[in-house]
């Protein structure tokens, strides 16, 4: 068990390399999950800032 199969090694470090591209995959998906939510965050706080300001130019007596 003390010798190093050469093949184990490639399949190891086969192994790493996909597992770590398997972490940088997720950490950009987190990242962009984050800058998602910021631009909802942002798309909402306008949106609310239009919509209150639409219902002040709005007449009461919209229906008719």
């Amino acid at each position: 068990m003390a010798e190093t199969d050469p093949k184990s090694v490639q399949d190891l470090t086969a192994m790493v390399q996909t597992l770590l591209q398997q972490m940088q995959d997720k950490f950009q998906t987190i990242c962009r999950i984050d800058d998602l939510e910021k631009n909802i965050a942002d798309l909402m706080t306008q949106a609310g800032v239009e919509e209150l300001e639409g219902e002040n130019k709005t007449p009461a007596s919209n229906k008719g």
